[in-house]
């Protein structure tokens, strides 16, 4: 399903000469690395950005300090802005953003393990003035922490690619 996902992605990408960065936490870069594992994606990845820690979303993204406190690093807020600092720190025309409680530990009663909030960039064709369009979305895996690592690659993934087939 993944490769499916992935060599869509890249047709679409290739085809209108577009490129992509992700911004992860939870995910460790698992995104990044399943897209570099197919075969001429540099034509198509622009960069990854890896900002597990707090300190590495406000310092590689850009993402408020103020937000992270008073929503937390697993909210719609700061999905939000990590997908918005990605594409303002790189020369990607699409952004995905993932931020969540993997597990087996971190979760609480308002956020338990297994919840992913998921951002997603790009800049508005309509617009002069690289008007950011912003879209989020947050899911509930089930499983161990590989399981939910990997069902929001694909999910972040699959989304993405229903984002650049519509714009």
């Amino acid at each position: 399903m993944i490769d499916v996902i992935l060599n869509k992605l890249a047709k679409k990408c290739q085809n209108n000469s577009q490129k992509i960065t992700t911004a992860e936490s939870c995910t460790g870069g698992l995104v990044a690395k399943l897209i570099t594992d197919l075969s001429g994606s540099s034509q198509w990845f622009e960069r990854g950005f890896v900002t597990y820690s707090n300190l590495a979303k406000e310092q590689m993204l850009g993402v408020n300090e103020q937000l992270i406190l008073e929503f937390g690093a697993v909210s719609e807020q700061v999905a939000a802005a990590m997908a918005r600092g990605a594409l303002t720190h790189s020369e990607a025309q699409f952004s995905l953003s993932i931020t969540g409680i993997a597990g087996p530990d971190g979760g609480t009663e308002a956020k338990p393990v297994g919840l992913v909030w998921f951002g997603w960039g790009y800049y508005n064709s309509e617009s002069t003035s690289n008007e950011v369009v912003l879209m989020t979305k947050s899911q509930q895996f089930s499983g161990d922490r590989e399981a939910v690592r990997t069902q929001s690659a694909v999910f972040a993934l699959q989304t993405l690619l229903e984002i650049i087939s519509d714009n």
